[in-house]
């Protein structure tokens, strides 16, 4: 065999195959390393899409937990006005309880005094007629003398 045609003919073969290879088999091998790298660059793009939305959804839920803190401090300042207005109230209330109850006891306390000096009035006008009667040495009628133990309870 000579060298020189099996060079050319490996020359020939190599070309045909190179010419076969770039026509039918090169276009789709480049085809799908470009849709492979089309996706892998949509999904970078996503990604980095989803770090944006990520990002913004993390600042949203942040203002939205401010806001709900902001809105607990003002309930709970609202509360503790309430609570206070509430003890105030109460303590307004029992106030006027306390001058209605020591008003009742001063009342009570002035009617008990009157019959008090009522029965010592009613016990003075019996010693007062005893006494006369001993003074007297004879015994006196309270009944026949009812207005004048009247008379004397109201000067005492």
């Amino acid at each position: 065999m000579n060298l020189n045609a099996t060079l050319f003919a490996q020359l020939v073969v190599f070309f045909i195959l190179a010419v076969f290879t770039m026509k039918f088999v090169w276009p789709p091998l480049i085809k799908s390393i470009d849709e492979r790298a089309k996706k892998i660059a949509d999904g970078l793009a996503a990604a980095e899409r989803g770090k944006q939305a990520l990002a913004e959804a993390g600042r949203k839920a942040e203002q939205e937990l401010a806001v709900s803190r902001s809105e607990n401090q003002q309930r709970l300042a609202e509360a503790e006005k309430r609570a206070q207005q509430i003890i105030e109230e109460a303590k307004q209330q029992a106030e006027v309880e306390r001058k209605r109850i020591l008003a009742q006891a001063e009342a009570e306390a002035a009617n008990e005094a009157q019959r008090a000096r009522d029965q010592l009035r009613d016990q003075l006008a019996t010693l007062v007629v005893k006494g006369a009667e001993q003074i007297l040495k004879k015994e006196v009628n309270a009944q026949a003398h009812a207005d004048l133990l009247n008379q004397l309870k109201a000067e005492l």
